[in-house]
């Protein structure tokens, strides 16, 4: 187990694969090393085909430890010390909510990340900043009360898990894994409220000066679409890509080659 230690002292667990270039992924909301065994292992073992891939368990989940009150700056400093394991600089890959986080690092540490690639960031634009504040605030209310079991059944349920499918999952081994890191949810909740601070961009993602790639999957939530294209409307340097026959749950096979070329021209499209 590799571990570096955070600004404020939390340690970080991470993973180094491959060789080249580094490409530091930042997972999304419930997803860590120990439960996500198939999806991202095989987009890193693809990607280590070109570059020192990253994978890393984000505060409180896994082998990463955690300090309360929570603020989404406190993980952007995780990244930089991520960012300095691997010499100061590296393409970043985030993945729903942890597509949002890592907008959030370019924008603080735009000299040190070369390249952005975000996959469905989940803000939905049609919906108010009013309301992402309220849903944030339900959340940390738990999570102050620990109640991290409830709100990983909340979560689940709100992104399309049926009561009946919730409660054979409960009854699954897998539970365990997930409850336990119920309580960072609230984490990703306060990083989409504060995107969502204004019905604009925020104007600090105007200083993520390097390539970013947005993606969407054509077979994903309906406001997917509409959301990569709110996040593009904020930058300078977007370029927006929309891939077939996929949701919100990427296939690697498909997608590693699509961050390839983009992390190693800047651009996907030919020019």
């Amino acid at each position: 187990m590799s571990q570096v230690t955070s600004k404020d002292g939390v340690t970080i667990g991470y993973d180094v694969t491959g060789s080249g270039p580094a490409v530091i992924l930042v997972a999304g909301a419930t997803q860590y090393r120990a439960v996500d065994q198939t999806v991202t292992p095989a987009l890193v073992a693809l990607l280590a085909q070109h570059f020192t891939v990253i994978s890393y368990d984000r505060r409180g989940r896994g082998e990463s430890s955690d300090k309360w009150p929570y603020a989404v700056a406190r993980e952007v400093e995780d990244i930089a010390a991520l960012l300095e394991i691997v010499g100061g600089e590296a393409f970043v890959f985030g993945m729903s909510s942890g597509a949002v986080l890592a907008l959030e690092a370019a924008a603080a540490m735009p000299r040190k990340i070369k390249g952005l690639a975000l996959y469905e960031p989940p803000i939905d634009p049609g919906r108010s900043s009013n309301a992402y504040r309220y849903e944030h605030m339900q959340m940390a209310v738990r999570a102050a009360e620990g109640r991290n079991a409830e709100m990983m059944s909340d979560f689940l349920l709100g992104v399309g898990m049926n009561e009946k499918q919730l409660e054979g999952f409960k009854q699954s081994p897998a539970w365990p894994a997930f409850a336990s890191v119920g309580l960072t949810i609230e984490d990703d909740y306060r990083i989409l409220a504060d995107a969502r601070a204004s019905d604009a961009p925020p104007e600090r993602w105007q200083n993520a000066i390097m390539p970013v790639l947005i993606l969407d999957g054509d077979k994903s939530f309906p406001f997917m679409a509409a959301g990569a294209d709110w996040v593009a409307s904020g930058l300078h340097n977007a370029e927006r890509i929309t891939l077939a026959d996929q949701s919100h749950e990427y296939d690697p096979i498909l997608l590693a080659p699509v961050l390839t070329v983009f992390f190693q021209r800047g651009s996907v499209q030919v020019h």
